[in-house]
């Protein structure tokens, strides 16, 4: 399935004055679903500090990563509705009720959980991102941006180093599947009832709050090394790397942009082998030196993603280089540690 480029988008250059982007700002109401995870957490996290409006969707109950990242008076201002992404008219209810006028979706089980349940994989990936628009469609929301994946390309023999948008998409996992149904669901949503959207394909992403998933093991050992343990990274080779408070940011810049149509882009990050990873891990802590190791096996897609169509779009792509964002990593698990936000 390949997604058409159908998008008519403006610069942010070309936005009328600074003052009617700040009136809109200031108007903004932002529903974000999966707000527990990673990048719903960063997400809520810059929200909050610009004093708009969110309210959150998810089943979950666990909020240990928004408070990683959030004070409790940060967190109190949030608006939560712990509902299932499943289920069609809780989601459309909690839009309409909440009075969003910004949509960002990030709700997914990811490839792990997606291969051992792969229906409920489906139900919440696929089925859950038809809800969001349909709940979009019925509240009168213009536009959704959303998540999708790397895991919509195929392997790196296809490519050769470097993936650009355009490229065929053949995904090796259910993951990749559902992620790759939901790029062909937004562009029928725009073809058929002028629903526009936008989204991202992320790689690795680092920082505080990636847990869980198949790419969290190198955060899990920038954790490592703040607590001065040994930890095996379990894959090599080179990749690409978004530290997670950039693309949460690139996620906002995405719901306030006046566009149509229904657009997906890739996003390149720093592009590093593992090895570079781990000198940056030493770098910011030196007693982990030895102590961070690697399997030899490398993920099996292309190293890197051509980002020049999402820069073209934004004019600068928020960006913090790999040995900045690993050592803001890990200063900030020292102090979550110091603090008891994490065990």
């Amino acid at each position: 399935m390949m997604l058409e480029s159908a998008a008519t988008l403006q610069h942010p250059d070309d936005w009328e004055s600074s003052n009617t982007r700040a009136n809109m700002m200031a108007d903004e109401r932002f529903f974000v679903t999966g707000a527990l995870g990673c990048l719903g957490a960063w997400v809520v996290h810059n929200l909050v500090r610009e004093n708009i409006d969110v309210t959150v969707y998810d089943l979950g109950l666990s909020t240990h990563r928004l408070e990683l990242l959030m004070e409790p008076a940060e967190i109190a201002r949030v608006h939560f509705v712990k509902d299932d992404i499943t289920d069609a008219e809780a989601v459309a209810g909690a839009v309409t009720e909440c009075g969003a006028n910004r949509i960002i979706h990030l709700a997914a089980l990811q490839v792990p959980f997606c291969r051992a349940n792969p229906s409920l994989g489906a139900a919440v990936n696929v089925v859950g991102t038809v809800n969001v628009f349909e709940a979009a469609k019925q509240a009168g929301i213009a536009s959704v941006v959303y998540a999708s994946s790397m895991a919509v390309y195929g392997g790196a023999d296809l490519y050769g180093p470097e993936v650009k948008d355009g490229d065929p998409l053949h995904p090796l996992n259910l993951y990749g599947v559902y992620k790759e149904a939901n790029e062909g669901t937004a562009r029928i949503y725009w073809q058929d009832d002028g629903i526009a959207s936008l989204a991202l394909r992320p790689y690795t992403v680092y920082g505080p709050g990636r847990d869980q998933g198949m790419t969290s093991t190198p955060t899990q050992a920038m954790l490592a090394a703040a607590k001065d343990e040994a930890y095996q990274i379990s894959f090599g080779g080179t990749c690409g790397y978004q530290y997670a408070d950039d693309v949460a940011r690139t996620f906002i810049e995405l719901a306030r942009l006046p566009f149509e149509g229904a657009e997906v882009f890739n996003i390149r990050g720093s592009v590093a082998h593992m090895s570079e990873v781990v000198d940056a891990i030493v770098a910011a802590e030196p007693n982990a030196a030895g102590r961070i190791t690697f399997e030899d096996t490398p993920l099996p897609f292309a190293e890197a993603q051509n980002e020049q169509p999402l820069q073209d779009l934004l004019g600068e792509v928020p960006y913090t280089p790999l040995e900045e964002g690993v050592a803001r990593t890990i200063a900030h698990f020292k102090r979550a540690l110091v603090t008891g936000r994490i065990q």
